[in-house]
Order: C-alpha cells, then sequence, then structure tokens
C-alpha cells in the first residue's frame, strides 16, 4: 500500500512538471524565407512573430519572453492578435511585454478575435499606438531600408468583418485586395490572425503571411500532430510551421499562452523567428 502511493505520488509530482514544463519553458522556432521579389536591400532582415499571449506571464514584466526576443535581434516585431483574452482580460501583461517590445524593434500589432470581442479592443488599440506600435487593423504601411521597399498589411480579425458586414469573407477580402493593389508589385507581408484563409491569401497576392489563432492545436501528438483547433476542426492542416499556396509563404505562431483550454501538451509556447532572403 505504501509503495503504491509512493508511485502515485511520484506520477502525479511527474506530470505536475510536464505540464508546468510544457506551458512555461519558450521555443524559438526559425525559418527562412526566400523569394526573388525581395528586395537586396532586405535580404538578411528578421522579423520575429509573437501571437496569442492571452495575458500569459512569462517573468517579471515579461522579462523572460523579452529576453528572448531581444536575443534574435530582430528589425521588425509583429504582433499578430490575441494579446489579451477576453474572459480574463488583463491588459498590464500585454502592456509590460509591448513597453519592453518597443524598445528592441519596430512593432507591427493586429487585432485577434480576442480583442475584438473584449469590449475594450479600441481602447487597447490606443494604449499600443500611444506606446509606439504601429496598430495595422486594415491598414498598410511601407518598411524602408536603403531606398528600397517591402509592402507590410495588417488586417483586423475575420471575426470584425462578421460582426458588422457578412457571413462570408468576401468583404474581408476585398479589404485586402484594396490594401494589397499597388503599381510597382513590390514583396508584401501580411499580418492575420487567421490560417485558415491562406487560400484567401494567395489570391490576393500575398507573398507572406504570419498567423496565429490554432495555439499549435493545443495538444500535438507524436505521428498524429494537433488533434484540434478552432475554425477548422479535427485534425487540423493550418497550426504550425509554414505552409504555402502558390507563391503565397504562411507562417503559423504555435502561440505563448492559453485560453479555454489550461494545458498544452507536447506544444511548448512559442517564439517565431524568420530571415528573408532575396534570391531564388
Amino acid at each position: 500500500m505504501k509503495n503504491r502511493f509512493i508511485r502515485s505520488f511520484a506520477l502525479l509530482g511527474g506530470a505536475a512538471l510536464f505540464c508546468h514544463w510544457q506551458n512555461n519553458d519558450l521555443v524559438t522556432t526559425r525559418y527562412q524565407i526566400r523569394s526573388p521579389k525581395l528586395p537586396k536591400a532586405f535580404d538578411g532582415y528578421k522579423i520575429v512573430q509573437i501571437s496569442d499571449l492571452h495575458n500569459k506571464k512569462f517573468g517579471l514584466n515579461q522579462s523572460a519572453l523579452l529576453e528572448k526576443v531581444m536575443s534574435e535581434k530582430p528589425d521588425l516585431i509583429v504582433v499578430t492578435g490575441d494579446l489579451i483574452d477576453r474572459s480574463r482580460t488583463d491588459v498590464e501583461a500585454a502592456m509590460a511585454f509591448i513597453r519592453g517590445a518597443v524598445q528592441i524593434a519596430r512593432v507591427a500589432y493586429v487585432s485577434g478575435n480576442h480583442e475584438v470581442n473584449s469590449g475594450i479592443n479600441m481602447h487597447l488599440a490606443k494604449k499600443l499606438a500611444s506606446a509606439g506600435v504601429e496598430v495595422l487593423n486594415d491598414k498598410a504601411t511601407d518598411l524602408l531600408k536603403q531606398e528600397q521597399k517591402i509592402r507590410l498589411i495588417g488586417m483586423s480579425d475575420f471575426s470584425y468583418c462578421y460582426s458588422r458586414f457578412s457571413s462570408t469573407p468576401r468583404l474581408y477580402g476585398n479589404v485586402l485586395k484594396s490594401l494589397a493593389s499597388h503599381p510597382d508589385q513590390r514583396f508584401q507581408i501580411l499580418l492575420s490572425h487567421r490560417p485558415e484563409l491562406l487560400p484567401l491569401y494567395a489570391r490576393c497576392g500575398m507573398d507572406l503571411a504570419f498567423c496565429g489563432h490554432a495555439h499549435g492545436g493545443q495538444i500535438r501528438l507524436p505521428l498524429v500532430g494537433a488533434l484540434f483547433a478552432p475554425n477548422q476542426g479535427i485534425f487540423p492542416e493550418y497550426t504550425s510551421g509554414v505552409h504555402q499556396a502558390g507563391r503565397t509563404h504562411m507562417i503559423v505562431s504555435r502561440g505563448l499562452g492559453n485560453s479555454r483550454f489550461p494545458l498544452r501538451i507536447f506544444n511548448r509556447p512559442e517564439i517565431v523567428s524568420v530571415v528573408l532572403k532575396a534570391g531564388k
């Protein structure tokens, strides 16, 4: 009886340690994206992606997260939504990261479904802008280096389009096309929370898209992969890594925090680091 109790206690303790590690130990995943459209001045340009923080705290004032981001020496930091969680909103956890991030590099942000449905979406956007973040909800800007430019486009979350206008992505696509249209056909990067819209991003001529939302499927099993993702269902296709449709590459971050389901299994919180390369 005593030995059985010891084994059970050890098993529970081990499971608790495993879950803590899976939910708190940050991992950086690095990719390289090559394109003949990329201007030579941007060869080696580094972008760090942060997604789906959901109020998660990594050290005092997000020190562990910021240290990881800083170590990548990014030229640009992109935040692809869900900095906050609508059911337990903690703006300060988001802003602690933001205040540090803007000291590291240029920061651009688009909303996720949690911001849109939180009731404080506009308030948060104003706070981010005041802190020095470029809020690109349905907006575009240019990145300039040595007099060469690439296009950076941001789309507010898909649920915003649904709630205001339509039950189809048609209008969302029209907005994206209007932002993407550019006479010199420069290299275009999209920030959008939703990975399930990859075919639309390809039709709109995006060269590279950064997305989140899927949380890596939350639970990932060896040889099987992700079990479920919102808006994709069981055994989802777009939960992490690089995906391609035509000439469009889409990078999906597994994200950092959790929402309704409190645990990550075989799916540690992820920072994404991407180096752009010019040429074929």
